[in-house]
């Protein structure tokens, strides 16, 4: 039965996501709803939460508040929130409910403008997309209000977008990046995990921005046609996620958000030419990093019938599918994704 599932827990949705990215930049964080989405991103999709805090807030939208519109309350309430915190900005973020009666994010960001001295975000999240859509609009609406004047590129200064505990699910993974390229004599900076406001207003001066999640692949196209930043896909630290053993001549699938699943890739084929890998994702696939080979699972049964039909020797995914192919017979390398499992990797 399509949709059905008897394995995996739902996906984060696309609200979750863009808190994600905002998260670590100092703003207050409003999630235009009546309670349940906040408790969700708190509880469950944001596993920073429990160890470092964020200005986050439900709208506390009422029954009659989301069917007459009332706008107004919600900018009366984040203008109170404003004299209480110190805030570098305002974002606001869709759920369900502002889908449902239509409202106009540009009207609503106007009008906090008004009454709210700050930038104010507002990112169209619908609830009906998954966490990568809500990523992928907050990215860009974060670097189309921030990102400041062009500024002198600083050699070996290196941009990292599209880290979120949702794609690298490793709150520790920014940290040996900066070391990585420390190593080097590089400075990396991590947009969103460890690297504030202030280096998005400084983007510009970044030799070039290397792409860890397909998310963020849109934002960077927008900083090199605004800024001349060129930009590449991969992942600093994927010889991690590498298991090392013999791949020659053997079928490899790699389920994973699509450029980490693409480093892996490109590691293994190093490895051994004749290795056949294919990279799946229950996440966007974006064309352009595409393989002939690599596909979008939509269901349960979509891996069920590709690791039964295909007969890999290896697969590459989060450990809590095992149970959904109980009769393979091949290696199992256990590669976490947040995304998936909600469990946090440890490195090896």
């Amino acid at each position: 039965m399509r949709g059905l599932r008897k394995y995996l827990t739902p996906f984060a949705p696309d609200q979750s996501g863009a808190v994600s990215v905002l998260y670590e930049f100092g703003g207050i964080i409003v999630i235009c709803d009546a309670g349940g989405c906040t408790g969700n991103i708190c509880g469950f999709d944001e596993p920073r939460w429990f160890e470092s805090k964020s200005a986050l807030f439900s709208a506390g939208l009422r029954d009659m508040d989301a069917i007459l519109g009332r706008d107004d309350r919600l900018v009366a309430k984040l203008a109170d929130a404003v004299t209480k915190l110190d805030a570098k900005f305002a974002a606001i973020i869709g759920t369900p409910v502002p889908a449902v009666i239509g409202t106009d994010y540009h009207a609503l960001k106007r009008m906090t403008e008004k009454k709210v001295d700050l930038p104010i975000l507002t990112v169209d999240t619908d609830g009906m997309e998954l966490y990568d859509k809500g990523e992928e609009k907050a990215w860009k609406e974060l670097f189309l209000v921030f990102a400041g004047e062009k500024e002198d590129v600083i050699l070996g200064r290196i941009g990292i977008l599209g880290m979120t505990p949702q794609d690298i699910s490793d709150l520790r993974a920014a940290d040996r990046i900066r070391e990585h390229f420390a190593a080097e004599g590089k400075t990396a900076v991590c947009f969103g995990m460890g690297n504030g406001l202030d280096d998005v207003k400084s983007v510009s001066n970044v030799e070039k921005n290397i792409v860890v999640s397909p998310a963020a692949l849109e934002a960077a196209k927008y900083l090199e046609r605004t800024y001349g930043t060129p930009y590449e896909t991969g992942y600093p630290l994927v010889d991690e996620l590498v298991y090392d053993m013999d791949y020659h001549g053997k079928k490899v699938l790699i389920v994973q958000q699509q450029v980490i699943g693409s480093a892996i890739r490109e590691e293994i084929q190093k490895k051994a030419k004749d290795a056949k890998v294919t990279v799946a994702s229950w996440f966007m696939i974006k064309p352009e990093l595409c393989s002939d080979t690599d596909l979008h699972l939509r269901d349960e049964e979509d891996y069920i019938r590709l690791v039964e039909n295909m007969e890999y020797d290896v697969i590459y995914a989060d450990p809590c599918m095992k149970r959904m192919t109980p009769e393979f017979d091949g290696i199992f390398v256990d590669t976490i994704h947040f995304a998936v499992s909600g469990h946090l990797a440890e490195m090896r």
